[in-house]
């Protein structure tokens, strides 16, 4: 349906809506406010209706000088007609909404340690990650009931995705981490060496590695394989984000969060220069902060590229 929005805040707070699949009708009433000599002389048009929440909602979006009269005309209606459910919107917190769902502006976020003006566009929700990882967890514990499995987590970009995971999990689980450095120049049989080990055995018993995102592949095939040799029951890949596009080891994924872009994402874990890991919310870092910088130290280099 093609609706003629007066203002793009309007469509946009309509996708939001959508996105939660909450049904909304666009200025369906309009309501007599102001009377001259019997005669109606003015109305009221709220912006959205929702009829599962018999709640009407008016946007105070569109100039900071309009939230004066439009105060006035949510309290005449109010008074007017006392069993109309209506709700103003100010501009703040139709922003941070908006945020709340990937969408919007950032500069309403109130996030201190964000540089703005680094980040092109939020790619994944606070709410969508939430969402993603419950279901993950549900869908774990239906496979593996009856049964215990061990987390092993690939560090450091999973601390908060394994964190939360673990918690979606209802059967019981162990917790362990491993760590990889990469050699620059070093020889191909030395580019990757494993610098922290688990210490817990997984002879006999079912493990599910825990990657936050898989690139090319090759890294998660060489740890699966230095795995593999110590004869756990079962041995799957639960990531976070996938890029298929630079696949070049064909890695099975059993779960998996997001399909990501060919972009260099942050946030909820993923760094640069171990900056951004703790935004809420995974983001698009802009080409230029990270282009033009030099090439990583030929140190181990647990952030490269996997």
């Amino acid at each position: 349906m093609r609706v003629g929005f007066v203002h793009p805040s309007e469509q946009e707070f309509a996708r939001f809506l959508d996105y939660y699949r909450i049904r909304w009708v666009y200025e369906p009433n309009s309501f007599p406010i102001g009377w001259d000599d019997g005669r109606v002389s003015e109305m009221f048009t709220p912006d959205f209706y929702l009829p599962e929440y018999d709640m009407y909602v008016e946007l105070t979006t569109m100039k900071q000088s309009l939230v004066t009269p439009k105060n006035r005309k949510v309290r005449l209606l109010k008074e007017l007609y006392p069993g109309v459910n209506v709700r103003l919107l100010y501009q703040k917190d139709y922003q941070q909404l908006l945020v709340q769902a990937g969408y919007g502006v950032l500069e309403v976020l109130d996030v201190h340690h964000l540089r703005k003006q680094d980040i092109q566009q939020i790619l994944i929700s606070p709410t969508e990650l939430e969402t993603r990882v419950r279901a993950l967890g549900r869908k774990i514990s239906r496979d593996y009931r009856g049964e215990a499995v061990i987390l092993v987590g690939m560090l450091k970009g999973i601390t908060f995705f394994l964190a939360d995971l673990a918690r979606q999990i209802t059967i019981p689980v162990a917790i362990d981490y491993l760590a990889l450095a990469r050699y620059a120049g070093a020889q191909p049989h030395d580019r990757v060496t494993i610098v922290r080990d688990i210490d817990i055995p997984i002879d006999g018993r079912h493990v599910l590695l825990v990657e936050d995102i898989v690139n090319t592949g090759l890294t998660l095939e060489f740890v699966m394989n230095r795995l593999r040799e110590r004869n756990p029951a079962s041995l799957e890949v639960v990531a976070l984000l996938d890029r298929p596009t630079r696949r070049l080891a064909a890695r099975p994924l059993k779960y998996t969060g997001f399909q990501v872009p060919n972009d260099y994402v942050v946030g909820y874990g993923l760094d640069f220069r171990e900056l951004y890991r703790n935004l809420p919310f995974i983001c698009v870092l802009k080409q230029g902060v990270y282009q033009g910088l030099g090439s990583r130290p030929a140190s181990p280099d647990p952030a490269a590229p996997k």
